[in-house]
């Protein structure tokens, strides 16, 4: 530039940063970076080869968990940098996440699932990132994971050959008439009532064991947010039977994890359910519903 040398920091694909002109200072910069780079790579390697290492150890002790089709997932929406920062993990897999850190090891049939729940939390920058293309969309994410992924006619669900499926949810907006405007990059997420609440509690974050032994990283509603929801969820009369009596189970097992954890359902913390919801706290604890 004009004759001269500068130096760049490279932020991400789209954006680099100007250090200033060649100069002394600049070289000691880029010289600092240089070393520090090659020795966290040489500590990156040596840790890859930890986790390897242990990863039959891990299977050996039943440690993992974690479906492997749902563990790519996971670390392919992680390296998008989707995962945990407007998407996150719901539903039946969030199982995975409380008993990693409760110690707890849920029941087969709490966890029987063909299919991963997403919450988008379409208030966030979510969007704005994906349509400003700093971020790689939901579906091209899904594809690295599984090229066989293609995205429904409903378009809030993708599905890979063997029949496994994603579902994008968010929160219903008050005109779901304009539901274009949710575009994530391919998947348009579906529009479920009650979901404002759990867009709006703490989040909750775990590295769990896969199948393959390796650790996969997770990041979750609150499971006393989880919990009061499925409470609520399984006292819909217009729910089918069997997934209302899941839900149930899911509840109480959930709210058993969240008090291992040490965490109280303080309705400070929570303040972001309704109090019908709320108000479900005891009986969870009792082991009732």
């Amino acid at each position: 530039m004009g004759g001269r040398q500068y130096l760049y920091r490279i932020v991400d694909r789209y954006t680099h940063k100007s250090l200033g002109p060649r100069t002394a200072a600049t070289e000691q910069l880029k010289q600092d970076y240089m070393t520090s780079r090659t020795a966290n790579r040489s500590r990156i390697t040596k840790l890859r080869k930890a986790l390897e290492k242990s990863a039959p150890i891990n299977r050996a002790m039943g440690l993992a968990r974690v479906p492997r089709a749902a563990a790519k997932i996971l670390r392919a929406l992680d390296q998008a940098r989707l995962l945990g920062d407007g998407l996150f993990v719901v539903g039946t897999h969030a199982l995975y996440a409380y008993e990693a850190r409760s110690g707890l090891v849920f029941q087969p049939e709490l966890l029987a699932t063909t299919d991963i729940d997403f919450l988008a939390d379409v208030r966030s920058r979510l969007v704005l990132a994906i349509e400003d293309k700093k971020r790689t969309g939901i579906l091209a994410a899904l594809l690295k994971a599984d090229p066989s992924f293609t995205v429904q006619g409903d378009l809030f669900r993708a599905v890979n050959d063997e029949g496994y499926f994603v579902d994008i949810i968010r929160p219903m907006a008050k005109n779901e008439m304009m539901t274009a405007e949710y575009d994530l990059g391919g998947i348009v997420p579906a529009g479920i009532d009650g979901l404002q609440w759990l867009v709006s509690s703490p989040r909750f974050e775990a590295s769990a064991i896969a199948e393959d032994g390796m650790p996969v990283w997770m990041s979750c509603i609150d499971p006393r947010a989880f919990a009061l929801h499925k409470r609520w969820v399984s006292l819909q009369t217009s729910r089918e039977p069997l997934k209302r009596r899941r839900d149930a189970a899911q509840a109480i097992a959930v709210a058993k994890a969240a008090s291992l954890l040490g965490l109280q359902f303080d309705a400070k913390e929570l303040s972001a359910l309704p109090a019908k919801i709320f108000e479900g706290a005891d009986a969870l604890l009792a082991g009732k519903i």
